[in-house]
């Protein structure tokens, strides 16, 4: 009889979560479904990359002696659901007891705790912080920030230490991280993977069954092994972590990348463990092969940033991709799905994330993000777009990335305030402004650029709520300043949003 059945899902694809089992007893399952699929419209490359992964990592498995129990989409036996691939192998194995590891999603942890039989679950151990030692770091504290967590997390790990002080003397060295790149700087291609067989069947399968999908699934060229994965942080560490931190705020027309690892799909699978890559980080730097500051902005993206969104999302709970603390309702605008718009900025990382299924974080939060913020965007509409248009993307990490940091949905939770910006700073950080339709120098012309009249609407609308709030006192004592053209400020964006489809 089998003793145990393990279940093991698309982004749990790390071995060391089997350390506990029998390959000689239990049975390992895994499964490709329609709910999980199909639940929002994943990028094509998402469900390439997810299903190629587990299809590799099953593989593996069984090269190492396990049973494995694999349902793929297009099966004559497929599944639709994890609890009706859980109960067929029940069925097949009669096992004395179920494992799991807890799921990243609530809706799956409700999926698992809803089972038939008895699941047991255990927290994921690849993550460094605990549910419960966030809760007592959160305990009794009115603002739950993360720099307070890094700062924490550092002393925890080490990392970047010199007994109890950080290495250099300041925990945060991102004010020498906003460096904008000019055309003439030299940039590293990220290194990329030809798909093998297991790959391609798996891109025919997805071409069929989701091409109408936005996003564009050819050429594929991800790592889906974690041989694979860790040859491509080898090759960031080697190529790009010198220059990350300097340029990790910059934008370029046309270039994709950057300095950036474009790690995050391989992490958050489960292809590469956080605190080996933060290691490897921070040898490089003593090594001499990296300075202070690209090395520490890079491990604060993981033991910081990563970490910490992880606790808020099962802090909160399940209510909080509900969240709407500015009482936004306006419909994400239609480009958004075609990248058809005038707005340069704008344009450039949506065309990207329709080709690459990938943009950077400051693409992310102050060009997408801020232009829906402005707008008014409901934020639910907003959290479910990057749930389904980035390859990284699982709801604990996407949901308070975006209903917190860039949508100041949940009240404050996380940001101390939102984070819009005019177009001031995507001129400076960019040189998407250069070429577009609109000009960033202008205000409140047919021609000025859409973010300037945006930005002092959204301050304007929701002064009851944010005027009190010390970060943007300047802001609204320059707008107070601004009183004889606060009027055509006004009109020009109240202009704008009539016809928000249309810029």
């Amino acid at each position: 009889m089998t003793r145990g059945l393990h279940l093991i899902l698309g982004d749990q694809l790390t071995p060391s979560l089997l350390d506990e089992c029998d390959p000689d007893r239990d049975v390992v399952v895994m499964a490709e479904v329609r709910a999980e699929a199909t639940y929002v419209s994943h990028h094509p490359k998402k469900i390439a990359f997810c299903f190629s992964a587990m299809r590799h990592f099953a593989e593996e498995l069984r090269d190492d002696g396990w049973t494995v129990d694999y349902t793929k989409y297009d099966d004559s036996d497929a599944k639709t659901s994890i609890s009706e691939a859980l109960e067929a192998a029940v069925k097949e194995h009669d096992p004395d007891e179920i494992h799991a590891v807890e799921p990243g999603e609530h809706r799956l942890v409700k999926e698992l705790s809803d089972f038939k039989h008895e699941v047991t679950m255990r927290q994921d151990p690849r993550f460094i912080s605990t549910a419960e030692a966030f809760e007592e770091w959160a305990d009794g504290r009115k603002e739950l920030r993360m720099e307070w967590f890094y700062r924490d997390m550092r002393k925890q790990t080490g990392l970047l230490m010199e007994g109890d002080d950080p290495l250099g003397g300041k925990w945060n060295l991102d004010g020498e991280n906003r460096e904008a790149a000019g055309s003439d700087i030299k940039l590293p291609e990220p290194k990329t993977f030809e798909p093998d067989e297991i790959t391609e069947e798996v891109l025919d399968l997805v071409e069929k069954e989701f091409g109408d999908n936005f996003g564009t699934l050819r050429p594929f060229k991800f790592a889906i092994t974690r041989k694979d994965a860790e040859a491509a942080f080898d090759h960031f560490i080697e190529k790009a972590l010198p220059d990350f931190g300097t340029y990790q705020d910059a934008m370029l027309t046309g270039e994709r990348f950057l300095f950036h690892s474009v790690i995050s799909p391989y992490l958050n699978a489960g292809l590469l463990d956080p605190l080996d890559v933060c290691r490897r980080a921070e040898q490089a730097y003593h090594d001499g092969d990296a300075p202070l500051n690209s090395v520490e902005g890079f491990i604060r993206q993981i033991i910081g940033w990563r970490e910490y969104v992880r606790r808020i999302y099962f802090h909160d709970g399940p209510g909080y991709t509900e969240r709407n603390g500015l009482k936004a309702k306006r419909s994400l605008p239609k480009y958004y799905w075609t990248g058809e718009t005038d707005m340069r900025c704008m344009s450039e990382a949506i065309t990207q994330t329709r080709d690459e299924a990938y943009a950077h974080h400051i693409q992310r939060l102050m060009i997408t993000g801020n232009f829906a913020l402005l707008a008014g965007v409901d934020p639910a509409e907003v959290h479910e777009w990057y749930l389904a248009v980035y390859i990284d993307a699982y709801e604990w990490v996407e949901a308070p990335n975006t209903i917190g940091m860039s949508q100041y949905a949940d009240g404050g939770l996380m940001g101390s305030k939102p984070y819009v910006s005019g177009g001031n700073y995507i001129n400076k950080m960019s040189d998407y402004c250069k070429n577009c339709s609109y000009k960033v120098s202008k205000k409140t012309e047919e021609d000025a650029c859409p973010f300037n009249a945006l930005y002092w609407h959204f301050l304007d609308q929701h002064r009851k709520k944010l005027g009190d709030n010390t970060r943007l006192g300047n802001m609204y004592r320059t707008w107070d300043r601004m009183a004889d053209k606060q009027e055509a400020y006004l009109k020009r964006a109240n202009d704008l949003l009539e016809r928000i489809d249309d810029l």
